[in-house]
């Protein structure tokens, strides 16, 4: 009785086509691979003080540290090894953009789907509040949250949950709107089956492929909002350096020829986002209904 989902079987062969997307892809899985091991490759824990020399800051692409070290991509005024920095940021603009868009999904589809199914007032409450949240930028939501919340992880986490469920909710509701009609939907509630099970058994697997390419869309804007949250100052403390930190740490001494204390963050949190965005575009392009009908 319940439809098949619109994702058809065999689409990892189908998105292997793509080249760009296969290389984005695997550019992806490296980035990442390489954040969650950062503990055991990078040079350096920058989040421990103790192995901070501010004897080693500002050195350039190459140098020897004070240790007698090489360090690749150079050091920020700190003394942070930028390699290494550039991994644990990696690994926080992972862990921030993924929870905060688990979370969003969580919740926007839990609204979105309870708007669909119930109508009415609940559907207008829940729209309104949508609307309302849309209607005011990102940035500007994320600034009013951590100035009331404070700086740190959960925090930020908090606040990028707060700009993104609309996203969700829209989404989810239009996609059940449409799964509602339909025969099997009208079938289970004809066998008397409560509204609870046909939710979560017939209409939120229909209604999770146009769900997966937001969520993947999502999480490169998050990482670019906790990004740009952190280079404001609003982020994560600066005993903890995110990607948008130590862009921001190196702003100062662009004009003074120590490009490598912002450059190198920056073309990671560029790579990062380039990535995730050229394989929701793929998986856009794949769980679109009309691509496939065709």
């Amino acid at each position: 009785m319940n439809a098949p989902p619109a994702a058809l079987p065999g689409l990892l062969p189908r998105f292997a086509r793509d080249g760009v997307a296969l290389a984005a892809l695997a550019l992806l899985a490296l980035l990442i691979a390489a954040a969650v091991l950062a503990p055991w490759i990078a040079p350096q824990n920058p989040y421990d003080l103790a192995q901070l020399d501010l004897l080693d800051g500002r050195l350039p692409p190459g140098a020897l540290a004070a240790d007698g070290r090489s360090v690749l991509l150079g050091t920020d005024d700190q003394g942070r090894d930028i390699l290494s920095a550039i991994l644990y940021g990696m690994r926080t603009s992972l862990l921030a953009g993924t929870l905060s868009t688990l979370g969003a999904l969580a919740l926007g589809l839990l609204l979105g789907l309870g708007a669909a199914w119930f109508r009415g007032w609940t559907e207008a409450i829940i729209m309104r509040a949508a609307d309302l949240q849309l209607s005011f930028p990102s940035i500007l939501i994320a600034l009013v949250l951590l100035a009331l919340l404070g700086q740190g992880l959960d925090k930020i986490i908090i606040a990028l949950i707060a700009v993104q469920w609309a996203y969700y909710a829209r989404t989810a509701r239009a996609a059940a709107l449409a799964e509602r009609e339909k025969d099997y939907i009208s079938a289970a509630r004809a066998l008397g089956l409560k509204p609870l099970r046909i939710i979560l058994a017939h209409l939120l697997p229909n209604c999770l492929p146009p769900m997966t390419v937001v969520a993947t869309v999502q999480i490169a804007a998050a990482i670019s909002l906790e990004a740009t949250l952190s280079f404001l100052g609003l982020g994560l403390p600066i005993t903890e350096p995110s990607l948008g930190l130590l862009i921001a740490n190196g702003y100062a001494y662009l004009l003074s020829g120590k490009y490598w204390i912002s450059f190198f963050p920056g073309l990671a949190l560029l790579g990062l986002i380039v990535c995730i965005n050229l394989v929701a575009d793929r998986l856009r392009d794949l769980l679109d209904p009309r691509r496939m009908a065709g």
